[in-house]
């Protein structure tokens, strides 16, 4: 596979030169500076590619090409937004850029509700706790009916036994600060959010009530209708991919679980099978997330590899840890569910991309201002990690010499 390595533009503390020292082959990237809703244009996606290839390395794939709300919800300037998604997909394709990762996930990108979570050696990790987010949305956020649909949630976690998580939820309450409060606000909708969706900024003077907006434009939005507006775009875009040969590959819901009375559609081996189905042009493919699959405890990840390797266009290695309560932490890369050897096994192929994701938080990663869960040498540790095995596969499917008489 292609060794690759997600970067937030000229911005980004990590440099292109870093990269290159590290063995990346090829940059995961946008146009971060580009409004939502705009015209991605040929000019800025040529200087962009020019600087990445000065650097010695290749833009490989984009992500995202942010597929906006009003496309997801069907707002009335949804076409519109899809001709200018065809007009961007046109230029990407122009510059030779033709693999796009995209998310079809309302309002919330990835949800973590500790974004430094420590482990025993030390290092720090991405954490989800069901408890404080139910918190958040109940007495933070305040949504209307948050309580009773989280009395009725059942969270995906390894045994069968019952969670009573309002029960959980108040006896949080009790010990709940301000300061806590403050952080799962910044850990839930600014600091994950504002660098990948666009929808939030950091200097958002009134986060929660730009959320609540967000949220009520999905009044009325079932699954059922979600999975409709997917369609809807996919059609509309796939006679551009077809005339360029642009791959879509979207990611998976992370966590997969319906949250905020928002659809989630991308969950499941049944989901990715709906929507393969729906739009069964090659071109329409998956993102393979390892680590968002890994996280429901109901996804036997191997075997959805398996099953979705010939339309996956773009693999995401890591792995999620389940706690018997259903609480999921980012794993070591050559542990947890995800079982990223055998995904090595089976994605392994020249032309497929690959990146590392959700690194560890080591060494001081911690003090240099990387956007959450895209530490430096947490990811660099996870891609000596991955290309040791890829090394091992590449060895074994030698033939090996025989020994001497």
């Amino acid at each position: 596979m292609e060794k690759t390595w997600r970067w937030f533009g000229r911005n980004d503390k990590i440099t292109l030169a870093m990269l290159r020292q590290i063995g990346v082959e090829g940059i995961v990237t946008a146009l971060h500076d580009v409004p939502l809703g705009e015209v991605w244009t040929r000019e800025a996606i040529r200087e962009l590619r020019e600087y990445i290839e000065a650097a010695g390395l290749r833009w490989s794939v984009v992500e995202s090409l942010p597929v906006t709300e009003t496309i997801k919800y069907g707002g009335p300037d949804r076409n519109q937004q899809i001709e200018i998604y065809k007009e961007s997909l046109r230029n990407l394709a122009a510059e030779g850029i033709k693999t796009v990762c995209y998310n079809f996930m309302p309002v919330l990108d990835w949800a973590r509700t500790d974004l430094l979570h420590p482990n025993e050696n030390g290092s720090s990790n991405l954490y989800f706790s069901y408890a404080e987010f139910a918190y958040f949305d109940i007495y933070i956020l305040k949504r209307k009916g948050a309580r009773e649909e989280w009395g009725q949630t059942v969270i995906p976690r390894p045994g069968d036994s019952e969670r009573d998580i309002l029960a959980e939820v108040d006896e949080l309450r009790k010990t709940m600060t301000p300061e806590r409060e403050h952080e799962l606000v910044e850990n839930i909708v600014i600091k994950t959010q504002g660098f990948v969706s666009g929808n939030f900024r950091e200097d958002d003077e009134a986060p929660l009530e730009k959320f609540r907006a967000f949220l009520d434009l999905y009044e009325g939005i079932d699954k059922t209708q979600l999975r409709e507006n997917m369609k809807y775009f996919l059609e509309a875009i796939m006679p551009v991919c077809d005339e360029c040969d642009i791959n879509m590959c979207v990611h998976p819901d992370d966590p997969p679980i319906a949250i905020l009375g928002l659809p989630r559609i991308v969950r499941t081996a049944e989901d990715i099978r709906w929507f393969l189905n729906a739009v069964p042009n090659p071109h329409n493919g998956l993102t393979f997330c390892a680590g968002s699959l890994s996280a429901g405890a109901y996804n036997d990840v191997v075997a959805m590899a398996r099953e979705f390797a010939p339309r996956t266009h773009f693999v995401h290695l890591r792995s999620c840890h389940i706690f018997p309560n259903g609480d999921f932490t980012e794993a070591s890369h050559l542990g947890g569910r995800a079982d990223l050897v055998e995904l090595c096994k089976i994605f392994e192929r020249p032309t497929l991309p690959f990146r590392v994701d959700h690194g560890r938080t080591m060494l001081g990663d911690e003090t240099r201002g990387y956007n959450a869960g895209y530490s430096f040498l947490g990811r660099m540790y996870a891609m000596a990690q991955m290309q040791g095995v890829l090394a091992t596969l590449k060895h074994e499917e030698k033939p090996h010499p025989q020994p001497l008489p």
